[in-house]
């Protein structure tokens, strides 16, 4: 049973549209499982779409129309153009990921200390996006770290745990710039999250200085 979930806030952004893509696709792996989620993302959805009745509208040029058609034409053309260029790598991670993440590049895995492997998660509208999977082997300890924006995990195999709590199958955590903190895997198994951040990881001590680089920051 989940009992960890985005912030009121957060799904306000998700429903506008207004959260950064890399944070938005932790999201919608979480609302994808999460029907109690999913139903405040529809209540936020009907405010903004009350809202938006209530806006007197505006009258459109003579061309609007036709200005419209050609651009779709235009945007429909482009987009079959890109799709044919570029196809997502997808290494094997091992298991099966969410559908969320059907249309994003996935990266091999590769070391980043003992127990601990990263993949790239590449967003094809947002390259810049900083995503990745984490998969951290059972009883392994993570660098103390905090951040400079907001850090979004959803755990999709495995639970870990830190100060604030247990995190299992299908939460998300989400931690902001305030808090410091280092999770530990559970003995059980291996944990395999994807993570998302608003800004940069900023890790702790000697073993955080030396991995640094290769996550980013």
């Amino acid at each position: 049973m989940m009992k960890h979930h985005p912030s009121d806030e957060t799904l306000f952004r998700f429903a506008s549209g207004s959260l950064e893509s890399g944070p938005r696709i932790v999201v919608a792996v979480h609302v994808g499982g999460c029907t109690a989620c999913a139903a405040r993302i529809s209540e936020f959805e009907a405010v903004g779409g009350a809202l938006l009745d209530g806006i007197e509208p505006e009258e459109m040029g003579e061309d609007a129309l036709d200005r419209l058609v050609a651009r779709i034409e235009v945007d429909s053309d482009s987009s079959g153009k890109a799709a044919q260029r570029s196809r997502p790598t997808r290494a094997d991670v091992g298991i099966r990921l969410p559908e969320a993440l059907d249309g994003c590049g996935i990266g091999p895995w590769r070391w980043i200390g003992p127990g601990v492997r990263w993949s790239r998660v590449t967003i094809p509208e947002d390259a810049s996006a900083n995503v990745m999977l984490l998969k951290v082997a059972a009883g392994r300890r993570l660098p103390e770290h905090t951040h400079s924006g907001c850090e979004y995990t959803q755990v999709l195999k495995g639970s870990f745990s830190d100060a604030r709590g247990r995190y299992g199958p299908g939460d998300l955590d989400e931690a902001d710039d305030e808090i410091q903190h280092q999770p530990v895997v559970d003995e059980t198994g291996e944990c395999i999250c994807l993570a998302a951040l608003e800004g940069r990881m900023r890790l702790r001590g000697f073993f955080g200085r030396l991995v640094q680089p290769l996550i980013g920051g």
